[in-house]
C-alpha cells in the first residue's frame, strides 16, 4: 500500500489470521458485521508479519499442522488488467497447484457474472469425495445465508434435502418382522416343546435338560403367582451364577414380574441401595446371602418375602411342573422384563427400566443376524456378572436358539487360565468378551480362540489392530463388535469384521443399527450431521428402555423427545460421539465420550461418582478420578486427591478400603495421587490433560491374593 514499492518486482503479501467467534448463536446479519469489522481492524496490522505473530503467541508447535490456523481463504477482488503485445493474442493459462501448505485452501474471484475459484486440500486428511461434499453443504449455507439474515447461524441448514433423507431414513431402513406379541418366557416354553431332551444348561458338571430346567422353572413361577407376584412387580435375584440363578429369572419372566439382578460380589452398601430404591416384592437368594444381606434389607425386612433356593424344605416343590396359564392380569410385551442398576453420575447408580419388547426384539435380532444356528448351535459361555446387561443376553439369547448354556463361577471368570480351560473342555463355541479380556486371551492362550465358532466383542472400544490380528489368526471365527448400553437393552448396533471391513481403517467401527432401531448423530439444536462429521449418537426404535427407576428428572434429561419420530417417540442421548464413514452403505465409526463416562475393562462406569465417594472420606478435600491408558491396551481407573491439613489417613491403602466398601471392585481406582493443588486451565478450568501419570507410591500396598 506504499507508492515507494510499487515499482518493485516481486509478490508482496503477508498473512493474517482472522479469529470469528460463533459463540451465542449469532445470526447471520450478526456474523456478517462481525467478519467484516475484524476484517477491516486486521488491516491496521497488515505489515506486521505472520512470524512475529506466532513467535508472540508461542502455541504449541507440531510438523503435522501449521500454527495458529489451518484454513487458508483467498479473495481476488483486484481488476486484473489486460496484457497486450502487438501481433499476439493472449490468455491466461491455469496451473494446478502441485501441492497446498494449508490443511485446506479455498481461492476465490469475482468473474463479473460469477464467482469462479479451486480449493485445495491435504489428502492425508481428505479425499476427494469428502471434499465434494463438504462443498455442496457450503454452496447449501451460502443459499440459506442469503435467503435470510436474521436466521440463527446455529439453525441454518448444511444439508440438502436428498442427504437429509439420506441420513434419517436410508440409514436407518432396519424394519424386520419379529413375533411382537410372544413374550420371553413363551419363546422359550416353545424352545422347550422343540428340543425337550437337549441339554440346556451345564453347572457344576451337571447337565438339565429343556425339559427338566423349564420344569424347575414352572415351579417356582407357580410359587411366585401364588405368593402375589404380578405384572411389573419386581423380584430381586442374588445368586452366584448356576442352575438356580438361570432358574430363578425364568421364573420371574414366567410369572410376569420384572427381575432385578443383585451380584453377590457387590458391597453391602450397593447392594443396599439398589434393594431400597427398586422395593422387590420377593427376593430369591441362597441362605449364606440372606444372612449377608440381612442390614442392607433395612425398613424392606418386615414386607419382603425371601425365598431362599438352596432350603432342604422348599414350599414351591410341591407346585405343578407344567407351564403357568395366560395370566388373568394382561401380561403383555409392553411389561417389565428386568431393572438393571449401572454407575450414575450424581453418586449413586440409576436403575434401567426394560420393556418385555425391547428385550424380546433384541434377542430376536441376535438369534436372527449373529448366531450360526443352524451349522452350529450355540454352546455359549455364561461368564458375566448378573449386574450387567451382557448376561441378560448371554442367557436368554442361547436358551432361545436351543443351544448350551454353560454356566462358569466367578474365580474360573477372573482367571484367564481357567476360564480358557473350560472353555475348550465344555466345546463352547460361542463367546462374548471385552476387548481387554480377548486381547488377554489370545496373547496367552490362542489356542482356546480356534475353538470358537462366533465371538462377540463388546463394553469398550475395540481397536483395529487388535481386530485385524484375531481376524487373520483365526479365519474360523465369526466376529462381531458390538456397540450399546442398558439404556437400549445391550446392543444398538453391529459389525461383523472381517478381513476386507478392516483394510486400511484405523478408527473403531460399530457398524449399523440393528433390527427395528434408529440412529441418528446431531448437533446441539438436534439437526443431523453431515457424513463425515462428528456429532452426538442418538438411538430411536424399539430397543429403548422405559426409564430410569425413581429418577423422572435424569428420564427426561437422556431420553428426549424425537423430532423425526412419530408423536411421543423418544430418542436415547448417548453421550458417545461417532460419524458417518465409507460409502452409500456407511458405517459408523466411535469416536469417544462427550462427557466423564468411561470404560473400563467393559464396565460402564460415571467418574462422578466415584469422586462422590472419595469425597465422604474425611481425609479428601478435592478429588478428581481419570481413566489413564499409559500401557496400551490396558486402561485403569487412577485417582487425583488434595487431602485435608495434616490427614494420613488419606494415603492409597485408606482410600482404596474406604471405597472397597461403598463401590463395586471394577470401580475402585487402582491408583491414587496426591497433589498439592489441581492443575488448571488458563480461564480457571481443571486441565485434565496436566494431571501427572502415577508413580510407584500412588498403589500401595495390598495383602497378597
Amino acid at each position: 500500500h506504499r507508492a515507494e514499492v510499487e515499482s518493485l518486482i516481486g509478490f508482496f503479501v503477508n498473512t493474517q489470521a482472522l479469529r470469528i467467534d460463533l459463540s451465542g448463536s449469532p445470526t447471520v446479519a450478526q456474523l456478517l458485521a462481525q467478519v467484516r469489522a475484524t476484517a477491516l481492524a486486521a488491516q491496521a496490522h497488515q505489515d506486521l508479519p505472520f512470524e512475529q505473530v506466532v513467535e508472540a503467541l508461542q502455541p504449541q508447535r507440531s510438523l503435522a499442522h501449521s500454527p495458529v490456523f489451518q484454513v487458508m481463504f483467498v479473495w481476488q477482488n483486484a481488476p486484473e488488467g489486460m496484457l497486450e503485445m502487438p501481433g499476439l493474442q493472449l490468455q491466461p493459462v491455469g496451473a494446478d497447484a502441485p501441492s497446498v501448505k494449508f490443511d485446506l485452501e479455498l481461492s476465490l474471484q469475482d468473474d463479473g457474472p460469477c464467482i469462479s475459484g479451486h480449493i485445495g486440500y491435504a489428502c492425508a486428511l481428505f479425499d476427494r469425495a469428502s471434499i465434494e461434499r463438504h462443498l455442496a453443504h457450503w454452496q447449501t449455507l451460502l443459499r440459506a445465508l442469503v435467503a435470510d439474515d436474521q436466521a440463527s447461524l446455529a439453525r441454518v441448514p448444511l444439508l440438502s434435502a436428498e442427504e437429509r433423507l439420506e441420513l434419517l431414513h436410508g440409514l436407518n431402513d432396519t424394519a424386520a418382522p419379529w413375533p411382537a406379541e410372544r413374550c420371553i418366557h413363551a419363546l422359550f416354553e416353545d424352545q422347550v416343546q422343540r428340543t425337550p431332551e437337549a441339554p440346556a444348561l451345564v453347572a457344576d458338571d451337571i447337565s438339565f435338560s429343556y425339559a427338566a430346567l423349564n420344569a424347575q422353572a414352572n415351579r417356582l413361577a407357580h410359587h411366585l403367582i401364588a405368593q402375589g407376584v404380578r405384572p411389573d412387580a419386581r423380584v430381586a435375584v442374588a445368586l452366584p451364577r448356576g442352575a438356580d440363578l438361570v432358574v430363578a429369572l425364568l421364573a420371574t419372566l414366567k410369572a410376569g414380574a420384572a427381575y432385578v439382578p443383585l451380584d453377590p460380589s457387590y458391597p453391602m452398601e450397593r447392594l443396599g441401595f439398589m434393594l431400597q430404591d427398586s422395593a422387590p416384592h420377593t427376593l430369591l437368594t441362597h441362605a449364606g446371602l440372606h444372612a449377608r444381606l440381612l442390614p442392607a434389607l433395612g425398613t424392606l425386612a418386615p414386607s419382603l418375602a425371601v425365598l431362599e433356593l438352596d432350603s432342604t424344605a422348599r414350599a414351591w416343590d410341591s407346585r405343578p411342573a407344567h407351564n403357568p396359564p395366560p395370566r388373568l392380569q394382561a401380561l403383555t410385551t409392553a411389561h417389565l422384563a428386568y431393572v438393571i442398576y449401572t454407575s450414575g453420575s450424581t453418586g449413586t447408580p440409576k436403575g434401567v427400566a426394560n420393556s418385555i419388547a425391547g428385550l424380546g426384539n433384541r434377542l430376536h435380532w441376535f438369534i436372527r443376524d449373529v448366531l450360526d444356528v443352524l451349522e452350529h448351535p450355540p454352546v455359549t459361555a455364561f461368564k458375566t456378572s448378573i449386574g450387567f446387561v451382557d448376561s441378560v443376553t448371554e442367557m436368554l439369547q442361547t436358551l432361545l436358539a436351543g443351544g448350551t448354556l454353560v454356566a462358569v463361577d466367578h474365580e474360573t471368570a477372573h482367571d484367564p487360565q481357567r476360564l480358557g480351560q473350560q472353555i475348550v473342555r465344555q466345546r463352547v463355541n460361542t463367546l462374548v468378551l471385552v476387548p481387554s479380556l480377548l486381547r488377554s486371551l489370545a496373547a496367552s492362550q490362542p489356542q482356546v480362540l480356534d475353538s470358537l465358532r462366533t465371538l462377540v466383542c463388546s463394553g469398550e472400544r475395540l481397536a483395529p489392530e487388535l481386530a485385524r490380528s484375531i481376524v487373520q489368526a483365526h479365519p474360523q471365527l465369526r466376529l462381531y463388535n458390538l456397540y450399546g448400553s442398558s439404556e437400549v437393552n445391550g446392543e444398538a448396533t453391529f459389525m461383523r469384521y472381517t478381513a476386507q471391513a478392516l483394510q486400511g481403517r484405523q478408527g473403531s467401527l460399530i457398524g449399523r443399527p440393528i433390527a427395528n432401531t434408529r440412529v441418528y448423530l446431531l448437533d446441539d439444536a438436534l439437526a443431523p450431521v453431515p457424513k463425515g462429521a462428528a456429532g452426538e449418537l442418538y438411538v430411536g426404535g424399539m430397543p429403548l428402555a422405559r426409564g430410569y427407576l425413581n429418577q423422572p428428572g435424569t428420564t427426561a434429561e437422556r431420553f428426549v423427545p424425537d423430532p423425526f419420530g412419530a408423536p411421543g417417540a423418544r430418542l436415547y442421548r448417548t453421550g458417545d460421539l461417532a460419524r458417518w464413514v465409507g460409502d452409500a452403505n456407511g458405517q459408523l465409526e466411535y469416536l469417544g465420550r462427550t462427557d466423564f463416562q468411561v470404560k473400563v475393562r467393559g464396565h460402564r462406569v460415571e467418574l462422578g461418582e466415584i469422586e462422590a465417594k472419595l469425597l465422604a472420606h474425611p481425609g479428601v478435600r478435592e478429588a478428581v478420578v481419570l481413566a489413564r491408558e499409559d500401557e496400551p491396551g490396558h486402561p485403569r481407573l487412577v485417582a487425583y486427591v488434595l487431602a485435608h491439613e495434616k490427614q494420613p489417613q488419606a494415603q492409597p491403602e485408606a482410600l482404596r478400603a474406604h471405597l472397597a466398601t461403598r463401590l463395586p471392585e471394577y470401580m475402585v481406582p487402582a491408583a491414587y495421587v496426591q497433589l498439592e493443588a489441581l492443575p488448571l486451565t488458563p480461564n480457571g478450568k481443571l486441565d485434565r490433560r496436566a494431571l501427572p501419570a502415577p508413580g510407584d507410591a500412588a498403589y500401595g500396598t495390598r495383602e497378597f491374593e
